[in-house]
This record gives C-alpha cells, structure tokens and sequence, in this order.
C-alpha cells in the first residue's frame, strides 16, 4: 500500500484505469424518449385529465374520514397510478376495481385514428406543396392553367433555398412543343407566381385521354435545371366550363409510360375549317392558325408556313401554300384555299396539311401534319363527315400535329 502526503493528488496507474472503464456490467437496452413522453395526437385523454367526478349514484365518503384512514403507502400508491393514468391509460383498459365500473366504448388503435392535424407523410411535406387552379374553356378550345403559389418546397441550393420555375407538359405526347413555363422566382422556398398559363387547341378527345403534367425545378445557371417534384391531373376530372382549384402535395419523379408511339409525338396544333360550296363546286379548305409549334431553329422560334394536298392527286395540282411567318410558334395565316371537285368524289381524298420551317439555302425542316379523310380516325376522321353531310356550312376544327403521316412523303 502505497502512503500519501497531505495535499499531494491521489494517482492511479493505467492498469487500475482501465481495469475501470472496460468493466460495464451487463448490457441493458436503452429507452427511448417516447418511452417518457408518449403522443396523443388529439389532446390527453379523457382518462389522462382531472380525475374522473364519480358517478352521481356512488355514496359520497367524508374527506376527512378518506383521509385520516389513507396510509404514506396509499398516498405512493395513488401518485403512481395518477402518473400511469396520464402517461399509460390511451387506448389501455382501465384495471377492475372492486366495484362495478361504467362501460367504456373500446378505443381505436391509434393507427385507425386520422392525423390531429391533417398533415401528409413524410415523404410527401418534404418536397413540398403546390396550389393551382384549371379552366377548360369548350367553346374556345383552350384550357387555362393558373399557377398560384408553392409552400414548403424543398430546398436545392447551398444557401438552403431554391430558384423555382412551373413546367407543363401534355401526355401521352409530351415533347417541347407542349411545353410551357413559369418565370423563375430567386431564392425562396414558398414562392408565389399567380400566372396562368394557356393552351390552345384542346379538344373534347384531349380532355377525354390527356393527362397534365405540372412539375416544380429549380434553374441553375452553371448547370442543369434539377428536379423537386411534380403533380399529375387526368384532363377527364375537369369539367367544362368550371374553374377547379388545387392544393397537392408534390410527389417525386413518376416514371413515363415507354410502350407510348414515339412515331406519334405531338409538333403542335392547327386549326383548320373546311367547307363544300356548293356555287364554287368546289371544297374550301382553311388555314386559320396554329399553336405551340416545336421550335426548329437555333433562336428557339421557327419560321413556318402550309402546304395542302388533296390525295390521290394523280396530276400533282393539289398543292397549295400559305405565305412564311416569320419568327414565331403561333402563327396566324387566314388562308383559304378551293379545291375544284364534285361532292360525291369528296369520300374518296384525302386532305393532307402539313407545316414546315423555313430555312435559307439549306432544305425546309418539316414540323408536323395531319391528314383528315375516310381513313383517319377520331376528331379527323368526325371533321371530314361533318364537312360532307353540311353542305355550305364552314366547320372548325383544332388538330394535333405529329412528327410523321402514314405513306406520306415528307419532302418539300
């Protein structure tokens, strides 16, 4: 045994430390905190509360009677079950008691149980949610998507917040042409854009199988745009006319359908409006505009203009042209052009429409077409009997343009 002197520091060799802290003891799980401080999502519990005031018909005992025969382990005993009342008795049954108790309905698992106060999961509050509001105007065939605000979005920078934009796409079909967008608001994370954004065209067929895709990013200047989450409306929920608000939680990324015709990508929409007059004897067919074109040149516009043909054309005399538009991928031509022909040969043509981009000294960019007659199918195929059984009557119609037309040769 080794003699200290007064004041000189007690000293323990390595050994002696570590013969200390390598001994623990048994291992025992640890609690967690919500072992100490339990959820109530909808407040406490009745029986977590004041104590229960005992039934009206239950003999009243004198308190001082109560008291004097209450004993210091009664009094422990009664503060323990107090605790296990507030912390221990949601969704437990209460312990029977010598007397007969009132009959208690049984609780709900908690998990039956809505959220207290209606919040979605965690996954989907991270990313964020957006509220907008959409309009199908019918007899304008244009459907009005207003974008108001998003709260909550999740942040992408270093700064801890975002540069949000708003971009829509149309599927099936989904492609540049069908794209529109938002201004890019600079860091924040609850932005609010209050813009409406129009697409023109939409027909009763859109609304009947299109779906409107409404996805949140956020713009880097250095590198590309990234992906926060985006939101997904079938056109058939909305009614005609009427003015649909949202408030949605954005999801993440969903995965796009492959088996979809890439033959068939939407370039745009035209609008055309055919007529039989009777004077003229003739078919008059009418290019009034188009809308959303895909964006050919470099500048992001294009330069487009018409071409017609009514087939089979066996002496190559169908073709007709509207004059280039300059610039833009919504032209407006107010054309019409008169096809020579007797109404009962009308059933056997073919009405080809196809819009190109022009281009100096190298070869025109085809954009899109479509082609109405016997043959076709959906709105195309309604447009052309409308024509034939309205004698004298001008019908309009908006179509969709596609990247390819079945047999057609595709060279200007």
């Amino acid at each position: 045994m080794t003699l200290r002197r007064r004041g000189e520091k007690a000293t323990i060799s390595i050994q002696e430390h570590m013969a200390i802290d390598v001994c623990p003891g048994p291992i025992r799980p640890i609690k967690q905190i919500s072992d100490y401080f339990p959820r109530f999502p909808r407040g406490l519990p009745a029986a977590a509360g004041p104590r229960a005031a005992a039934p009206p018909d239950a003999p009243a005992r004198p308190a001082a009677a109560s008291a004097g025969r209450r004993s210091p382990s009664d009094g422990a005993r009664a503060d323990d079950e107090d605790v296990d009342q507030l912390f221990g008795a949601y969704g437990a049954s209460p312990c029977p008691g010598p007397g007969p108790s009132p009959a208690r309905p049984p609780a709900k698992p908690p998990e039956d149980e809505p959220d207290a106060d209606g919040y979605e999961s965690d996954d989907c509050t991270a990313l964020g949610t957006l509220d907008f509001s959409l309009l199908y105007d019918q007899e304008n065939n244009a459907l009005h998507c207003t974008i108001s605000k998003a709260k909550g979005l999740k942040p992408m920078d270093h700064n801890g917040l975002a540069d949000p934009y708003v971009k829509l796409h149309l599927l099936p079909g989904a492609s540049k042409a069908n794209k529109l967008r938002t201004k890019t608001l600079r860091n924040t994370l609850n932005p609010t854009w209050n813009e409406t954004l129009t697409y023109y065209g939409i027909t009763d067929e859109d609304m009947i199988r299109k779906t409107l895709r409404i996805s949140v990013c956020d713009e880097d200047k250095f590198r590309h745009n990234e992906f926060i989450g985006e939101t997904r409306v079938p056109l058939k929920k909305l009614k005609a006319n009427h003015t649909k608000t949202f408030s949605i939680c954005l999801e993440k990324q969903l995965p796009v359908d492959k088996t979809e015709d890439k033959s068939l990508e939407e370039r745009g929409r035209i609008l055309i409006s055919l007529k039989y007059s009777s004077q003229k004897q003739g078919l008059l067919v009418g290019i009034v505009r188009c809308a959303h074109l895909a964006a050919m040149d470099a500048n992001g516009y294009s330069d487009p203009y018409v071409k017609t043909y009514l087939k089979p054309d066996v002496d190559k005399k169908s073709k007709h042209k509207t004059a280039v538009k300059k610039k833009t991928l919504n032209p407006e031509f107010n054309e019409e052009f008169c096809y020579e022909i007797k109404h009962g040969d009308l059933a056997k043509k073919t009405l080809e429409v196809t819009v190109w981009d022009y281009d100096i000294g190298k070869s025109n960019d085809f954009i899109g077409g479509v082609v109405l007659g016997i043959n076709a199918k959906g709105e195309r195929l309604k447009h052309w009997f409308d024509c034939l059984k309205n004698k004298d009557k001008r019908i309009e119609r908006w179509h969709t343009l596609t990247n390819e037309l079945p047999g057609a040769v595709l060279s200007d």
